[in-house]
């Protein structure tokens, strides 16, 4: 039995949320699966990955093979990363705990630069909406300048012809 780790889709139409699976290659994409790795949603920025590294490196070694989507956020996750240094200690290359200690060091470079990416998102959205509330209270400025102008002019207008009218009835 060939077993693969995929996207299980789920959530409403036009809002995905995923789940990702163990399951074997016969099964339909919504249908049974072996095992739950964890879950994927899309919707937010950057993505929201939930995974269980152990289960998913465990799967790995026992030869699971990830579609390509699944194998970006395994990538991104550490998972693959972690499977390439657990096979050098395999081959004695270096020992576990220096394998452990190259993880956890990039783990922490990674976990800074996703960090990183959602302040850097989120700053952009602020300046982004304080522009558009500039602009829009510009625009509200310039209608309520106009309307004074013409409220002033109107009222000159409505004096002017009130005061050329009282020398003529003197």
């Amino acid at each position: 039995m060939s077993v693969k780790i995929r996207l299980q889709r789920h959530g409403s139409k036009k809002r995905p949320f995923y789940f990702i699976v163990v399951a074997s290659t016969t099964a339909p994409r919504d249908g049974k699966f072996i095992e739950k790795l964890g879950t994927y949603n899309p919707l937010t920025v950057p993505a929201t990955v939930r995974i269980s590294r152990e289960r998913s490196l465990h799967w790995l070694e026992k030869g699971a093979q990830p579609t390509n989507t699944c194998r970006r956020i395994l990538s991104f996750k550490g998972v693959l990363f972690l499977k390439h240094l657990m096979r050098g200690v395999s081959l004695g290359l270096f020992d576990e705990t220096t394998a452990m200690e190259k993880f956890e060091k990039w783990n922490g470079e990674h976990e800074e630069l996703v960090a990183k990416r959602e302040e850097t998102h989120r700053r952009h959205k602020s300046e982004k909406r304080h522009e558009t509330m500039k602009e829009s209270v510009r625009k509200i400025e310039e209608k309520n300048s106009a309307r004074a102008a013409q409220i002033a002019e109107a009222e000159a207008d409505a004096s002017e012809g009130e005061s050329t009218d009282q020398p003529a009835e003197a």
